[in-house]
């Protein structure tokens, strides 16, 4: 079941000609659509279903700094910069408020190893984490049981609600001028003298300069067609809705097995955050090689299993002419079905840890699926093999977070600005230069 989301209704044409077709009405397609409207570049946004309904309306909608991959630090820091912004900007509720973030600490190597992030990443970007005791946490978290070496916390990471924020920022794209197409599949690219002439939909073509691929789990697949290489895999989580709960913490929280924030209708979004599932698909056999040290350096957290999804994957086709049904038209929403047995470990694990949880009311539920690559960052970049095409994807459970900054990134690099941050570390080349990337061991 899928959370419930503010409807975005679709432009009723399609238009002949653009300047930047967006490909994905997720939260990174979205706040991408918005920056290049902003810009007064001519833009539409194809979503092959609805604005938001995959990943971007089921993630925890945590906003931060904290705990990032240390190339990914800069542009956490413009996104919530940006956040901090957003219903001014927008003119819209997003649900972003600043409420501050902590990292439980059970054991002294928790402790310890959140001690190397804050001396090696947060204090070169002067960040304003900091590591507090058992005694500081319980002050921040009031009514906070069981025995916690400590915690990391960051007071200015805040929270979103996903519902709210990519619809709210579709619309305020249209709203500067950006058409927003829904129920259109993007099938696929045309080129010309080897650079991109426009897209091919199931509405019809598309003539335009620039293509931005924000398709989330889907990119590899339609990457794929084109004879581009993107390694990439799902990893599923599931996510649970709470009723109103009186007296639980304003601060988001995460200790061993649970996640959780607090939602602007008094409810909680609670997850599990060390079980997550990877499952085995042909896709895990073609990049076997390039994931096994994310697996490894994660494998407290990811639990590899097969099922039936490798025979459902091994028969979706690989390839497809422009002129016929491709596979996003026949899955217009990736709606898997939460597991059960991770929502009770999550529930029994936030009730040893704040009481007032025992009694929580779960009012929905719902299964997400991540889009990950090899170093569990993602790739903001052109393809330099086809000109004109860009790329917005992977970003590994962080996009809601770093979303309005990757968004303005990716306006930057379509027009040819200079970007806010370095994009290096985002190439999509560094999967097919020989740079072998790896996770990285701080995050």
């Amino acid at each position: 079941m899928a959370p419930y989301l503010a409807p975005v209704a679709s432009d009723t044409v399609q238009p002949d000609r653009t300047g930047v077709v967006v490909i994905g009405g997720g939260i990174i397609g979205v706040c991408t659509a918005y920056f290049l409207a902003a810009k007064g570049v001519p833009v539409t946004l194809c979503e092959k279903g609805e604005i938001a309904a995959e990943q971007s309306s089921r993630n925890w909608g945590w906003c931060r700094k904290m705990g990032r991959d240390p190339r990914e630090v800069p542009l956490a820091i413009e996104a919530l910069r940006l956040w901090h912004e957003m219903n001014r900007t927008i003119g819209a509720e997003t649900g972003f408020r600043r409420c501050g973030i902590v990292y439980l600490c059970k054991t002294q190597a928790d402790l310890e190893k959140r001690e190397s992030w804050l001396d090696l990443v947060a204090r070169a970007h002067q960040l304003d984490s900091k590591l507090i005791t058992r005694i500081q946490a319980a002050r921040i978290l009031p009514g906070l049981t069981g025995p916690w070496a400590g915690a990391l916390f960051t007071p200015s990471d805040g929270r979103a609600e996903p519902v709210l924020a990519a619809p709210a920022i579709a619309e305020a794209a249209r709203r500067s001028g950006a058409k927003i197409l829904t129920q259109c599949a993007v099938r696929g690219i045309e080129t010309e003298a080897g650079r991109i002439k426009g897209v091919v939909t199931e509405k019809g073509s598309i003539a335009c300069e620039n293509v931005v691929l924000a398709g989330g789990v889907w990119s590899s697949l339609f990457c794929g067609n084109l004879g581009l290489r993107l390694p990439q895999l799902k990893v599923f989580s599931a996510v649970m809705r709470t009723g109103h709960v009186q007296g639980g913490p304003e601060t988001s929280v995460s200790g061993t097995g649970f996640g959780l924030r607090k939602r602007l209708d008094g409810g909680y979004t609670v997850a599990n955050w060390s079980d997550n599932i990877a499952e085995v698909v042909p896709d895990s056999i073609r990049f076997g090689p390039e994931f096994r040290p994310l697996l490894k350096l994660h494998s407290d957290s990811i639990r590899v299993r097969l099922s039936g999804q490798f025979l459902k994957e091994w028969r979706t086709p690989r390839k497809w002419s422009l002129d016929t049904e491709s596979p996003f038209e026949k899955t217009r929403i990736l709606d898997p079905a939460p597991r059960d047995e991770i929502l009770h470990k999550a529930q029994d694990a936030v009730s040893a840890a704040f009481p007032v949880f025992h009694d929580m009311n779960v009012v929905e539920t719902w299964g997400g699926a991540i889009d990950v690559t090899p170093d569990a960052i993602p790739v903001i970049s052109g393809v330099d093999s086809i000109p004109g095409f860009f790329i917005a994807t992977g970003f590994s459970g962080h996009g809601f977070g770093i979303s309005p900054g990757a968004g303005r990134l990716m306006a930057e690099l379509v027009t040819g600005e200079t970007p806010v941050v370095d994009p290096s570390p985002f190439r999509y080349s560094r999967f097919i230069d020989g740079s072998r990337p790896l996770p990285s061991p701080l995050a």
